[in-house]
């Protein structure tokens, strides 16, 4: 007799690497049909435009999933400067352009120890976060004037690893809360040239690796990784 699909997933932490355009929600939904039980949460979300790790818990690991969220998180992505969008990505058009040729990778390697340890910051409009009981997002997208609070967040590394202006390369060890987004929009800002993001991969949650990650192709195939 062959083991169900949703023996070998049942009360497991799954590494799950999430593709491009789809929500944290679209995989959950995506492992719920799979291995047939609603018991299934993440434990952080990534945009849409973001790919990479998702810890996903089913059955009764979903009790882990606090523990996780406390984790640091690692980040790998590229940001455009000169151009600015609403969302601070590429899920909006361009409300603005400015001139960067007078910025240099000096100015820009330089920058970045503005935005190390505990730092203010602002979510931005288009994300998940709850303003009167709806979704900040949903409100954007209606064209309604939102105030974000602020929020301490705290970042341990900030690396350029690729400076070819006006896009740059980087990686972030940030912690829970902390909006990529946000940072590059306030990143472009100290420049005066505006910025926004162009793409983000979470590669690590914890000692947690996208390596060792599944992806939802693997998943629907009942394939296997070492168990966590």
């Amino acid at each position: 007799m062959n083991t169900p699909t949703h023996i070998t997933y049942f009360g497991r932490v799954l590494l799950i690497d999430k593709p491009l355009h789809w929500t944290s929600f679209d995989v959950i939904k995506k492992i719920r049909n799979i291995i047939k039980v609603k018991k299934v949460g993440h434990a952080g979300t990534l945009d849409p435009l973001a790919t990479g790790l998702l810890i996903v818990c089913t059955g009764n690991k979903t009790k882990q999933i606090k523990q996780f969220m406390e984790l640091e998180k690692e980040y790998t992505g590229t940001m455009v400067l000169g151009k600015t969008t609403p969302s601070v990505d590429l899920e909006t058009e361009f409300d603005s352009e400015h001139d960067w040729h007078h910025i240099t990778e000096q100015k820009c390697r330089n920058t970045t120890s503005q935005f190390l340890g505990e730092i203010e910051q602002k979510p931005p409009v288009y994300s998940a976060i709850k303003v009167d009981g709806i979704r900040a997002y949903e409100k954007a997208r209606q064209g309604q004037k939102i105030t974000m609070k602020n929020r301490l967040v705290k970042v341990t590394e900030f690396q350029l690893t690729s400076v070819l202006l006006p896009e740059i390369v980087f990686r972030i060890k940030c912690s829970k809360g902390t909006y990529i987004r946000s940072l590059v929009r306030d990143f472009g800002e100290k420049l005066g040239v505006g910025a926004y993001l162009a793409n983000l991969r979470r590669t690590k949650i914890g000692d947690y690796n996208v390596e060792n990650a599944l992806t939802i192709d693997q998943v629907q195939n009942n394939e296997d990784l070492p168990r966590t």
